[in-house]
């Protein structure tokens, strides 16, 4: 338990700095957009090829692990949506309430987990990140805005939706790393990208938290407990039921758990924002997932591996 927390406890204090440093006002808050602009565009994609690149991918029971992330992807997207009529009827959720339950639970902050498994377990934890990484983020970015278009009351440009998942940069960088994997690539290019990938990390967790909300996570609801519960207790619970039944185990196991653990990734907050989502309910659902989540991954990885 320990040294669970010992390796959690520097990401969640970056992020803490982060949100000093904006609320502060030591760095203005319209800046951070640009630190923003630059991890998305630049320092993402720089890690996850480097990643990719590097990742000994040889003893990896691929197919159990990605059979894992597939079922789980799939049972935790469609429970969220089989609960829709009951939430509207019960709950009187909106539909933009909706489409913002549904991508605070099914999104994943993977620049915190692959933080979390570095200080864990090293380069072959960061091997298993980067296949999770390569088969989570295009199938979620295109089902969450999917569900964004479905649930949004805005006229959505089909073409512009479909140019946004091309043009993803962290797409591209896992699809360049997985196609180099293996080869060997010119010293200074991997020394470029281990470079801009340090860089990623400590960038990434402190505009995290310069993104976080303490204002609006004061103004508690239902969905935003749905929210909650369903991230940070429902999918780590349907991530290691897959596991069992697939016959993952050990360090599989544990990477697959704190990728199902971590918090909602922030750029959904921006979809919401132009798709017609409740923005501020993301604003509110990721700042205290964020929060309890500093509680519930180091408590979920002792129950499991302990």
């Amino acid at each position: 338990m320990l040294s669970v927390l010992q390796a959690t406890l520097p990401v969640f204090a970056t992020i803490v700095l982060g949100f000093g440093l904006r609320k502060t006002g030591f760095i203005a808050a319209d800046k951070w957009s640009a630190v923003e602009d630059l991890c998305f565009y630049v320092l993402f994609p720089a890690i996850l090829a480097q990643t990719m690149i590097e990742a000994d991918l040889s003893g990896i029971e691929a197919g159990a692990f990605t059979l894992t992330l597939l079922v789980s992807v799939a049972t935790i997207g469609g429970t969220v949506l089989a609960l829709w009529p009951l939430l509207r009827r019960f709950l009187g959720t909106k539909p933009a309430q909706f489409s913002t339950i549904y991508q605070t639970v099914t999104r994943w902050h993977g620049f915190i987990a692959l933080a979390i498994v570095l200080n864990l377990y090293g380069p072959n934890g960061a091997a298993l990140i980067a296949i999770i990484f390569a088969v989570l983020v295009p199938i979620l970015q295109i089902t969450n805005i999917m569900v964004l278009a479905a649930f949004s009351d805005k006229k959505v440009d089909l073409r512009g939706v479909v140019l946004t998942i091309v043009k993803n940069p962290l797409i591209w960088g896992i699809g360049m790393g997985l196609l180099l994997n293996g080869v060997a690539i010119w010293p200074p290019v991997m020394s470029t990208l281990d470079l801009l990938g340090r860089s990623a990390l400590g960038m990434s967790l402190l505009a995290m938290g310069a993104g976080l909300s303490l204002k609006a996570a004061l103004h508690p609801s239902k969905e935003m407990l749905i929210g909650i519960i369903g991230k940070l207790l429902f999918t780590p619970l349907v991530m290691m039921s897959a596991a069992y039944a697939f016959g993952v185990t050990g360090l599989e196991r544990d990477v697959l758990l704190i990728a199902a653990a971590v918090p909602t990734a922030m750029n959904g907050y921006v979809l919401a924002r132009k798709m017609g989502g409740d923005a501020e309910l993301y604003a509110t659902i990721s700042t205290v997932q964020t929060v309890v989540s500093f509680i519930t991954i180091p408590l979920l990885l002792w129950l499991v591996s302990g």
